[in-house]
């Protein structure tokens, strides 16, 4: 441990010390998302309404996810609501953490106030973290646990003490149950850790300590998927066909790396050469799969920065820099945080040249997938409700409400108390995974999809209505509603042959 000094603990008195400073930039971060959230947002996201549905159903994994950040969810819904504000408070928290985590990695790494400043400066600037911040997920924790592993193992580094690699494991642990992508961050660790001095420590018990706690925590989500013959494994394999547009190169032209010189903190450097390596080998990662590592990266660039930075003759460079990406950052805002109006966001959009974008390689309209999946959703459970409060009483009973994606059966059951409808099945993913219901497939109505299929496997088929959503994907626009009766083969009977993981 280094010495303390007069001028350090001059710095550090007052509000405007160190932690005083990276405070505000993360209060920035809260109070911005809280401003949106409660005048803005444009509506719930299409996975946000998927979590919601799977709180409803608590179980020790899902098809496409571990179960922590639902049981999050199940609570904060218990405690808040369902209102836009309500789910989007802790993602809004986990991002102003995100913030105050690279500040405090600056600090951790030997940067003044300069530098933790401007490491908080950089996760402000980058929309990828606006974004993961906007609506729930279990990436707006993500972007939490992989800088909280960070600096737990830089305090370790520093300190040597053997009570860290309990804390990693804990965090790591914790990391896995809410997104398995951790697992490429221990992955980059354990690279570290043969490839440094730090390897010395594989004599000890601690890693392996660490490993196993980080295990045990994990192991609910392994004895599920066991349980339900591999389901997340099945679904990863299926979902990389979404994917195919993104290479390697695009992966890899998607990141922007710092470095620190400090050789006490090498390890870091070939954590993320490691986790980057994994990323690369898999072909069709999307580049935000490497974003949780940005704080630290930029945290560590901040440093060098400021170390380079030292001198009278370059003083003014401090000032001129954070103030460029102040202002560069400020600009890219709306791309991540909905916070304009939507007519002034696609004017926005057009006049900095933001082209909207899709990672899944869909057809695109007026807006970007992220803030397209926005838009339309009570708009479908409104029209089914239309049709559904049409039929008689008896047919009511027996009627199904079937969606042919996660997003349409979540519309349905979200929005299900204010419409009158009952709960909504499907056959993508999780839903798949819950079931029929009891439902024969007597009479189903089902949203989207093609007439040819529905004529194939029901007696009779009527289009009753179409959904429009001016500014939805493509793909989610004009949908057909169909009235579909008598289904040719019983629905539990069937329910095998409609599983779709991706």
């Amino acid at each position: 441990m280094s010495e303390a000094n007069p001028e350090t603990e001059e710095s550090n008195r007052g509000f405007w010390n160190e932690w005083g400073i990276i405070a505000l930039f993360a209060s920035v971060k809260l109070l911005l998302h809280f401003i949106t959230n409660v005048v803005g947002g444009y509506g719930y996201f299409r996975d946000e309404l998927y979590y919601v549905a799977c709180s409803e159903h608590l179980a020790a994994g899902y098809v496409d996810q571990p179960p922590l950040s639902i049981f999050i969810l199940a609570f904060n819904r218990l405690v808040l609501g369902d209102s836009l504000f309500a789910l989007r408070l802790l993602p809004a928290i986990a991002g102003a953490a995100t913030v105050f985590l690279a500040g405090a990695i600056a600090r951790e790494l030997g940067g003044k106030k300069f530098a933790q400043g401007l490491a908080c400066i950089a996760v402000l600037a980058a929309p990828i973290f606006w974004g993961v911040g906007t609506f729930f997920s279990m990436n707006a924790f993500d972007a939490v646990f992989w800088p909280l592993a960070a600096y737990v193992l830089i305090r370790l580094l520093k300190t040597q003490d053997t009570r860290y690699w309990l804390a990693l494991g804990l965090v790591l642990g914790l990391g896995l149950l809410n997104k398995i992508g951790v697992l490429w961050l221990s992955f980059g660790i354990a690279t570290g850790l043969v490839f440094t001095s730090e390897r010395h420590w594989l004599k000890t018990r601690w890693p392996w300590i660490s490993a196993g706690i980080a295990f045990v925590l994990f192991l609910p989500y392994i004895i599920w998927n066991v349980a339900n013959d591999f389901a997340h494994l099945e679904f990863i394999q299926r979902a990389i066909s979404k994917y195919e547009s993104q290479t390697p190169l695009t992966f890899l032209a998607g990141q922007f790396v710092n470095k620190t010189e400090n050789g006490r903190f090498r390890l870091l450097g070939f954590t993320y050469i490691g986790t980057l390596f994994v990323l690369v080998v898999n072909v069709h990662s999307k580049p935000e799969y490497l974003s949780p590592a940005y704080p630290v990266l930029f945290a560590a660039g901040s440093v060098w920065l400021e170390s380079f930075l030292v001198g009278k003759s370059r003083q003014w460079l401090k000032p001129a820099y954070a103030g460029l990406l102040t202002v560069g950052g400020a600009t890219l805002i709306p791309a991540g945080l909905p916070i304009l109006p939507v007519e002034t966001y696609i004017r926005y959009a057009e006049v900095i040249g933001l082209a909207p974008g899709t990672a899944e390689g869909k057809q695109l309209g007026a807006l970007p997938q992220f803030y397209a999946d926005m838009f339309g959703w009570e708009d479908k459970a409104k029209a089914v409700a239309e049709v559904y409060h049409k039929l008689s009483q008896e047919d009511q009973k027996k009627c199904a409400l079937f969606g042919d994606n996660y997003g349409r059966s979540a519309a349905m059951d979200f929005f299900r108390k204010k419409y009158g409808l009952p709960g909504a099945i499907g056959r993508h993913n999780n839903y798949w995974v819950w079931g029929p219901r009891g439902y024969s497939g007597e009479l189903v109505i089902i949203v989207g999809g093609d007439l040819e299929d529905k004529q194939e496997v029901f007696e009779n088929v009527e289009v009753v209505g179409v959904v429009h959503s001016e500014y939805a994907m493509p793909y989610e626009n004009d949908l057909r509603i169909y009235v579909c009766r008598n289904l040719k083969v019983p629905l539990d009977q069937m329910w095998g042959r409609l599983k779709h993981y991706d």
